[in-house]
C-alpha cells in the first residue's frame, strides 16, 4: 500500500489544479488517480479534434442517461471526459465565468457564505493567463490560457452582426462588466492548441512529492471508524489501496463523485441498501439537486460555402487547415466550432440573461454524430437557469457499472417556456443580416414547425445536453448539504468534493472556469489548514 498525506480521485479540471497547487507545498505528498490516460492524443491538442473525442471511449465515458420521460423517453448521450484534463480535455473550451448574481445567490440565498462574488473573483483571476484582456477583472500569469478565437469563421463575424440587427448590442467580454449581448468567446487555448486544466497546471510537471497514476479506476473511498483512510482501485487486472493520512479528494465531477460515494457507503440509505451496500453514513442528499443546460438547435443550410462541411468541398478545405495548422496552427483546425454566441433575456422583465447561445458555421446534429452533408449552420440555444431537478443513482454495487442519469428534464413547465423563446429569438438571429443573405433551407425546426404546438414537438425529439452538469454533492450550511462550504463531506471525517457537483445551482453560462476556480478556492482552504 503506497501512502501520501492527500489522495485526489479524478484527474479532470478541478483534479488537476488540486494536485498542482497542494504539490507546491513540498512538505506535503499528494498522488492523483485518474481513469483515463495521461497520454494525450491528437485529438485532445488539437481544438478541432473535438469531433474524434465526442465518441472515443479513449478519452469519454460516453455515459447514457435513463429514459427521459419528457423528450420521448430518449436515452440521452453525456458525454464526459475520461482522460488527463477530464471535460476540459474534449469540452469546446469556451471561457465563460457566470454571471455575478449567481455566486452573491450561493452566498445570500443557498448557505454558502463565502462564495459571493467579490470572494471567488481573485480565485479567477489567480487561475488565468487572458492574452487580451488585463483589467480588475481579469488575470495575467495565471496557469490557465485564455485568448481570442485565432482564426475565426467569417460567419461567425456575421452572426455577431446579425445580432446587432436584432438590438443585441455586441459584448466584447461576457466576462466583465455586461454579460448581456453577442461576440466572439474567448477561448481555453494556448498558440492554437487547447488549454486543458491537464496542460495549464500538470503538463510538464515534475515533483517528488506528487505521484499521477493513470487507466486507475476508484472503486471505493476505505473508511476506518468513520474516516476516510484511502482509496480502492483497479488497475488492469490489479485491485490495489492507496492510503490517505489527512484527506482523500474526490474531484470526479457531477457524475462520478456521487457515485463513488455511494459505492462506498456515504448516500441514501435505504438506496444503498438495495444493493448490500454496507452504510458508512446516511445522506439522503447525495446524487440529488442534478441540473443540467438542456439545449436545442436551429440548423439551417447556407447558400455558400463559407462555413466547415462534410462535403468534397469541406473535405478540400479541410486538406488545407492540415496544413495551415502544420505551418503555423493557424486555419480551421485551431477552431472549437462555438465561436461566437450571445446572452440574451428571453422576456424584458428577466432581470439577468436566461438565455445562453453558441453558433457554429457547421452543420450540426446529436453531437455531431449524425453527419448531415452540407454547408451551414448551428445554432445552439440553453435555458441558463432550469428549474427540473434530476439525480444520479446506482444500478449495481458493481464500481465498473455506469450509475444512473436521470437529469429529469423539463420537468418544469418553465423550462419548455424558456426553450420555445430562445427558439424563435433564434430564428430571428439567423434570419437577420448580414447572416440571413447566406441562409438557405431550414433543417431544424423546418418550415413545417410553425407553431407553438409543434414547437413543443419538436423540442421534445430534439433537445440535448449542452455538457454542463452540476449539483449531485450540493455545498451549504445546512445540515442536509452534502458538503459545508469547504467541500468537506458531512457525516465523516478526512472526505471532500471539489468539483462541479458542489455547486448548488447552475450559473449562467460553461461550467469549466467556475469549476477551476472551486479547485483554486479550496486548494487554499486545505493548504491553509495542512
Amino acid at each position: 500500500m503506497a501512502s501520501f498525506d492527500y489522495v485526489i480521485v479524478g484527474g479532470g479540471s478541478a483534479g488537476c489544479v488540486l494536485a498542482s497547487r497542494l504539490s507546491e507545498n513540498d512538505k506535503l505528498s499528494v498522488c492523483l488517480l485518474e481513469a483515463g490516460p495521461a497520454k494525450q492524443d491528437w485529438s485532445v491538442n488539437v481544438p478541432a479534434g473535438i469531433i474524434k473525442t465526442m465518441k472515443d471511449p479513449n478519452s469519454n465515458w460516453l455515459f447514457r442517461t435513463a429514459p427521459q420521460k419528457n423528450l420521448e423517453n430518449r436515452e440521452m448521450f453525456w458525454p464526459r471526459g475520461r482522460v488527463m484534463g477530464g471535460s476540459s480535455a474534449i469540452n469546446g473550451m469556451v471561457y465563460i465565468r457566470g454571471h455575478r448574481a449567481d455566486y452573491d445567490r450561493w452566498s445570500a440565498e443557498e448557505g454558502c457564505t463565502g462564495w459571493a462574488w467579490d470572494d471567488v473573483l481573485p480565485y479567477f483571476r489567480r487561475s488565468e493567463n487572458n492574452e487580451r484582456l488585463t483589467d480588475d477583472l481579469h488575470g495575467t500569469g495565471g496557469p490557465l490560457n485564455v485568448c481570442d478565437p485565432r482564426s475565426p469563421n467569417p460567419m461567425s463575424e456575421m452572426y455577431v452582426r446579425a445580432c446587432e440587427a436584432n438590438q443585441i448590442a455586441e459584448n466584447p467580454d461576457f466576462n466583465g462588466d455586461r454579460q448581456e449581448g453577442a461576440g466572439l468567446y474567448q477561448l481555453t487555448q494556448k498558440d492554437g492548441r487547447r488549454c486543458s486544466a491537464y496542460h495549464a497546471y500538470l503538463e510538464g510537471v515534475s515533483r517528488p512529492n506528487l505521484e499521477v497514476i493513470d487507466m486507475a479506476r476508484a472503486t471505493r473511498v476505505l473508511f476506518a471508524d468513520g474516516r476516510a483512510t484511502g482509496v480502492e482501485y483497479r488497475r488492469g487486472d490489479q485491485t490495489l489501496t492507496v492510503e490517505a493520512k489527512a484527506e482523500v479528494i474526490l474531484a470526479g465531477g457531477a457524475v462520478n463523485s456521487p457515485q463513488l460515494l455511494m459505492l462506498s457507503g456515504v448516500g441514501p440509505a435505504a438506496e444503498l441498501g438495495q444493493f448490500g451496500i454496507d452504510i458508512v453514513a446516511d445522506r439522503p442528499e447525495v446524487g440529488q439537486n442534478l441540473q443540467d443546460h438542456l439545449d436545442v438547435s436551429v440548423v439551417s443550410k447556407t447558400t455558400t460555402a463559407l462555413g466547415f462541411a462534410f462535403t468534397m468541398k469541406g473535405l478540400m478545405m479541410g486538406l488545407g487547415a492540415v496544413r495551415a495548422y502544420r505551418k503555423n496552427r493557424t486555419g480551421m483546425l485551431t477552431s472549437n466550432f462555438a465561436e461566437a454566441g450571445a446572452f440574451v433575456r428571453s422576456t424584458p422583465e428577466k432581470p439577468l440573461p436566461d438565455l445562453q447561445y453558441h453558433f457554429l458555421p457547421v452543420v450540426s446534429d446529436q453531437h455531431g454524430q449524425n453527419r448531415i452533408k452540407a454547408h451551414g449552420v448551428t445554432l445552439h440555444c440553453c435555458d441558463l437557469r432550469p428549474k427540473s431537478r434530476g439525480r444520479i443513482g446506482l444500478v449495481s454495487a458493481d464500481p465498473m457499472a455506469d450509475p444512473l442519469i436521470d437529469p429529469n428534464y423539463l420537468d418544469h413547465p418553465d423550462d419548455m417556456a424558456a426553450l420555445k423563446r430562445g427558439t424563435a429569438i433564434g430564428r430571428n438571429m439567423l434570419s437577420a443580416a448580414p447572416l440571413g443573405s447566406q441562409m438557405g433551407e431550414e433543417i431544424y425546426p423546418g418550415a413545417a414547425i410553425d407553431d407553438d404546438d409543434k414547437l413543443d414537438g419538436f423540442i421534445r425529439r430534439k433537445a440535448e445536453t449542452i455538457y454542463h452538469p452540476v449539483g449531485t454533492c450540493r455545498m451549504g450550511s445546512d445540515d442536509a448539504a452534502v458538503v459545508d462550504t469547504e467541500c468537506r463531506v458531512r457525516g465523516v471525517e478526512g472526505l471532500r468534493v471539489v468539483d462541479a457537483s458542489v455547486m448548488p445551482s447552475l450559473i449562467g453560462g460553461n461550467t469549466n472556469a467556475p469549476t477551476i476556480m472551486i479547485a483554486e478556492k479550496i486548494s487554499d482552504a486545505i493548504r491553509g489548514t495542512a
